[in-house]
């Protein structure tokens, strides 16, 4: 049973952990690196490496994503964002690099943001991303799929992500036509990855929908403000093992249904990505680590999608500075740092090894320890 803490007369909590409060066990085993595999596959979509990019324009131009194809990767672009509002958003990008820590860097966010969303450059960038190979995946709110969904099915993509900061299954409005996701995705003849969710009860309702894949978390990382403006914070190892707990459930009643967890927030180094993989996420969401490589179209500005909402902006402005190298090497080395921030999936590929797994689904079952 989950301990339960009385935190005052007649109110609990539920205790959480975060990835940094538990720490991998090996096993009686160990592994040869170069036997280890990290693929998956979503649906018909097969992928080297368990890394979904974070959908923001920090990190996410059409030549960004179909390089991080390239690698192994799926990368993810952003259809509400500045390369669907400009025909040619360099400039804007280059500006927003420059403004390192000014205050008025959220303001200029919304202002940018505040171009209106052109549908024929939602086309245009899907056939960017079609003729540079490999899967063609990008994400939309929940409040504009219904509206934007013709365009981009239209487009021809391969892959949709219905992402928020939040989506439930149950969406309740009094003013607007809720988007129902279960019969909005029975509709569609491709894979839509939904999210995010924190917990087993939301998690398992979102399989139901008919969803290939769960993003679990909200993007939680150091500049995050989700939790100063609303109050939420996700503990992830706790919310991955749910949502894996939710899984094995929604196997047993649909006879063998698995839906694909993606954890995203609380993850820099590799044995972040390791941890959560070791809880039960499939792949991981990487936003600010891939703010880092030489090919972010921000040079090594950070925002997350939130930040630029036109009303309550939830996410800092960053400069992490310089690149610290290729996104090749950013993801499979060589690493000159001792941290883990390099060679990411190279780091999670030996971490299987010692502990003696060969692939992802067996990684799964590696057991874990409370180490604070």
């Amino acid at each position: 049973m989950r301990d339960v803490v009385e935190i005052g007369l007649g109110k609990t909590a539920q205790r959480g952990y975060h990835l940094d409060d538990i720490a991998i066990v090996p096993s009686r085993r160990t592994r040869d690196v170069d036997d280890v595999s990290t693929a998956w596959q979503l649906d018909a979509y097969p992928f080297g490496i368990p890394c979904v990019a974070h959908p923001s324009d920090a990190t996410m131009s059409p030549a960004s994503a179909v390089r991080l194809g390239e690698l192994g990767g799926l990368g993810v672009l952003n259809v509400e964002g500045l390369w669907t509002r400009y025909e040619n958003p360099a400039k804007i990008l280059e500006e927003l690099a420059g403004l390192g820590e000014d205050a008025r860097a959220t303001k200029r966010l919304q202002e940018v943001y505040a171009e209106p969303i052109r549908p024929d450059l939602i086309a245009e960038r899907v056939r960017e991303l079609r003729e540079g190979g490999g899967t063609v995946a990008v994400r939309v709110s929940p409040q504009h799929t219904l509206a934007l969904a013709p365009v981009i099915l239209d487009a021809g993509v391969d892959i949709l992500v219905i992402q928020g900061t939040l989506v439930s299954a149950e969406h309740v409005s009094t003013t607007d036509e809720p988007l129902n996701l279960k019969e909005f995705i029975a509709d569609l003849d491709l894979p839509v990855i939904v999210g995010g969710c924190t917990d087993y009860k939301t998690a398992l309702h979102l399989m139901r929908t008919g969803a290939a894949g769960v993003i679990v978390g909200i993007g939680g990382d150091d500049w995050s403000t989700t939790e100063s403006v609303l109050g939420i914070r996700v503990p992830m190892a706790t919310a991955i093992a749910d949502a894996a707990a939710a899984r094995r459930d929604y196997l047993d009643e649909t006879g063998g249904r698995y839906v694909h967890l993606i954890a995203d927030g609380d993850m820099q180094t590799s044995g972040d990505i390791a941890k959560a993989l070791g809880c039960g996420a499939d792949a991981v969401m990487l936003g600010e680590p891939l703010s880092l490589c030489e090919e972010a179209p921000a040079g090594g500005a950070w925002w997350h999608s939130a930040a630029s909402h036109p009303s309550l902006p939830r996410g800092a402005f960053e400069v992490a500075g310089e690149p610290i190298g290729s996104m090749e090497r950013l993801l499979f080395g060589p690493a000159d740092e001792p941290h883990g921030q390099l060679n990411l999936f190279g780091g999670l590929r030996r971490a299987m090894a010692k502990c003696g797994y060969r692939d992802l689904k067996e990684f799964q079952k590696v057991g874990l320890v409370l180490d604070r």
